[in-house]
C-alpha cells in the first residue's frame, strides 16, 4: 500500500496493492496497522455508499462539534472528481482545495481528515462511491457549503451539474463558522 501525503496538510492519497490475474483482481483497502503508521489512528464506525449518474455534484459537506468525520474515500464503479476544502482557520492552506479523481480502475482512495469540507462530481455514466467515516450521521451537525462557491473557485470538471436542492441552499465559502482551527 502506498500512501501518498498532498500539499494540504492531512489529506493523504492511498493506493492500495492490486492483485490481478485471469479471476479478476485482490486488494487490501483498509489495514488498521498500516494506516496507524500513516497518522490515521482513528476508528471507523459507519460506511456509507451512493450511486450517482453522470453530472452529478454531491458536497461540499462537514459535520461540527464531537460529531466531526473524517471519510476515507473510494470508488468501486465509474470514476468521481473528489474534492476536500481545507476549512481549517488559521492552516496555511485555509480554503484551498484538493482534487483527485478516484476510478474503479486507479483504485486510490483519498483520505479526509475532520476539518475538510467534502464533495464529488461524477464523470463516468454512473459511480459507486463509497466512504467510511469515523463519525456517526448527524443531521444537526451537519453543514454544507455551496459547491460554486467563487471564493473557492472549484474546477468540478462537469457541466450543467445535477445538484439536490439541498445543496443548493448551502451557505457561501466566507460565511461558515469558525468550526475547526489548525
Amino acid at each position: 500500500m502506498q500512501i501518498i501525503k498532498t500539499e494540504i496538510n492531512g489529506l493523504l492519497v492511498i493506493i492500495p496493492d492490486v492483485f490481478s490475474d485471469e479471476r479478476g483482481y485482490f486488494s487490501e483497502n483498509f489495514n488498521e496497522n498500516t494506516f496507524k503508521k500513516a497518522g490515521i489512528d482513528l476508528q471507523f464506525v459507519q460506511d456509507n455508499i451512493s450511486k450517482s449518474k453522470k453530472h452529478t455534484i454531491r458536497g461540499l459537506h462537514y459535520q461540527v462539534g464531537e460529531k466531526a468525520q473524517g471519510k476515507l474515500c473510494k470508488v468501486v464503479y465509474g470514476n468521481v472528481l473528489d474534492v476536500a476544502v481545507d476549512i481549517r482557520f488559521g492552516s496555511p492552506t485555509f480554503g484551498k482545495y484538493f482534487s483527485c479523481e478516484l476510478s474503479e480502475e486507479n483504485h486510490k482512495q483519498l483520505w479526509i481528515p475532520p476539518g475538510f469540507a467534502h464533495g464529488f462530481s461524477v464523470l463516468s455514466d454512473v459511480a459507486i462511491f463509497t466512504y467510511k467515516c469515523t463519525n456517526f450521521y448527524s443531521k444537526q451537525d451537519e453543514r454544507s457549503i455551496i459547491f460554486n462557491d467563487p471564493d473557492l473557485n472549484i474546477d468540478w470538471k462537469v457541466k450543467n451539474p445535477i445538484v439536490s436542492e439541498k445543496d443548493l441552499n448551502a451557505i457561501s465559502f466566507k460565511d461558515i463558522k469558525k468550526d475547526f482551527t489548525y
